[in-house]
């Protein structure tokens, strides 16, 4: 295939991608990253011009690449990578050498623990997910404490570890530093996964005869990590198998450590036995940074990308964005981002109108699904119950499909989640819920009134 043909499949999958995102009201985000220059093709490689070293992470880690790469082979039956150079390079030298350019997503300067020596890193962790890298304050000081003192000590100190709060806290980020840390100072057999793989692999061990391994494999572990434990809920089998993998890791004096979006007390449809266990060790929560800590994780991590932004700036970003640390990072990102696309410093005028539409977002912070239920059902004269039900009427069902509209747009539930929350709905009954309303929203200015009177009584209940 040559270089023409390449460049063809190129700007169709650019095109089509671009389709896609503006359907789905994405369009700035596609004009915002997709901003790179073909340069030249070989042999299953296409070569591409990117702004610096940050920009072409970014690319990796929000998954562009992998999408590109994807819609090249649907369009060409190929298997096409995408390789980087950096645009200063480019234009200081007419040869190029792209094995040179690019390498993999750097590793931020700051690294991880409290040895000095050589850092290995695990395969399953995040090399920056490290106690260094982690900033304290009033919010997460107990949190963190506790997790240095299981990572120094795993299966003595304190056994199991639950550490819960809402999303973008940390929660991920401090379980991580504890297996990264006992990685390299006592080289242990960490095993890190997410509950939801947990029982997918469980349900892929019972379809392949497979359960001894999979029961050697998880009660062998020196230390377990399982992130967001929330999504055991009805998962009854699943359940079963946790429960005797934790008693065989306790007696055996092996470190558990599980994350929640909440205390394990307000999770439904988990069995009391293993509710139990969770609440037998240490159970801490991350509640959302304030005004000092907020700042402080600002210029810790412009510290790791090495880049320099206005203390004004980071003032203004750190005052109106409170709900939490991933919010806060993502909006240092997109300032970041427009410096070294536009090539100028970034202002209070600019951050403000960049990041206009994160200030002006509702705070999701802690905004509960119980809360959203009640009031939605109390402006509509119905039970509490009736939105969680069964019964399909005019008169309940659109205040059903309203309360699952403000819970997608208010909180960080997935569709399955607020389908559990609804009654064990299906994901894609919430999926429907929303787009109705959407489509409602166009056309009928009095429920777009109610919905913002909705909203600011939620907002008001929460405080």
């Amino acid at each position: 295939m040559d270089i023409w043909n390449y460049n063809i499949f190129w700007q169709e999958a650019l095109s089509q991608i671009r389709e896609d995102y503006k359907t789905n009201g994405k369009e700035q985000e596609f004009l915002l990253w997709f901003t790179f220059d073909f340069l030249e093709s070989r042999d299953k490689i296409i070569l591409v011009a990117v702004p610096s070293a940050f920009f072409r992470d970014q690319l990796i880690s929000r998954g562009y690449i992998n999408l590109l790469e994807h819609k090249l082979f649907e369009l060409s039956g190929t298997q096409i990578k995408i390789e980087f150079t950096i645009k200063s390079k480019v234009e200081s030298s007419h040869t190029v050498n792209p094995s040179a350019e690019a390498s993999p997503v750097h590793t931020p300067p700051l690294q991880a623990e409290i040895s000095s020596s050589v850092q290995k890193n695990h395969p399953q962790l995040r090399a920056d997910y490290n106690f260094k890298t982690f900033v304290i304050g009033d919010n997460n000081s107990f949190a963190y404490n506790a997790a240095c003192a299981v990572a120094k000590n795993p299966g003595k100190a304190y056994n199991p570890v639950l550490i819960y709060g809402g999303v973008g806290l940390g929660k991920t980020h401090l379980m991580q530093a504890i297996g990264n840390l006992s990685y390299n100072e006592n080289n242990s057999n960490i095993i890190y996964l997410t509950a939801e793989n947990f029982t997918n692999e469980f349900i892929q061990s019972i379809n392949t005869n497979t359960t001894n391994k999979f029961k050697n494999k998880y009660r062998n572990a020196d230390i377990l990590l399982i992130d967001d434990i929330h999504f055991l809920q009805n998962k009854t089998e699943t359940q079963e198998e946790l429960f005797h993998t934790f008693n065989a890791l306790y007696d055996s004096y092996k470190q558990m450590v599980f994350t929640c979006d909440r205390p394990v007390s307000e999770l439904k449809n988990l069995s009391d036995r293993l509710r139990s266990r969770f609440e037998r060790g240490l159970n801490v929560d991350l509640q959302p940074p304030k005004y000092e800590t907020r700042r402080a994780i600002l210029e810790k991590k412009l510290e790791i990308l090495d880049k320099h932004i206005d203390s004004a700036v980071i003032d203004l970003i750190a005052e109106n964005v409170v709900s939490n640390v991933r919010d806060l990072e993502a909006s240092l990102t997109k300032l970041i981002a427009y410096t070294e696309l536009v090539g100028k410093n970034v202002t209070l005028e600019i951050a403000q109108q960049q990041l206009k539409d994160t200030f002006s977002a509702p705070k999701q912070g802690n905004i509960s699904i119980d809360a959203i239920q009640k009031i939605v059902a109390d402006h509509y004269n119905l039970s509490f119950t009736d939105l969680k039900g069964k019964k399909r009427t005019k008169n309940v069902m659109l205040p059903r499909q309203i309360a699952m509209y403000i819970a997608r747009e208010l909180t960080e539930y997935s569709t399955t989640e607020l389908g559990a929350e609804f009654g064990g709905r299906d994901h894609t009954t919430v999926m429907h819920s929303c787009q109705k309303i959407d489509d409602l929203l166009k056309s009928d200015p009095v429920l777009s009134s109610t919905l913002n009177a909705l909203v600011n009584r939620i907002k008001e209940y929460k405080k």
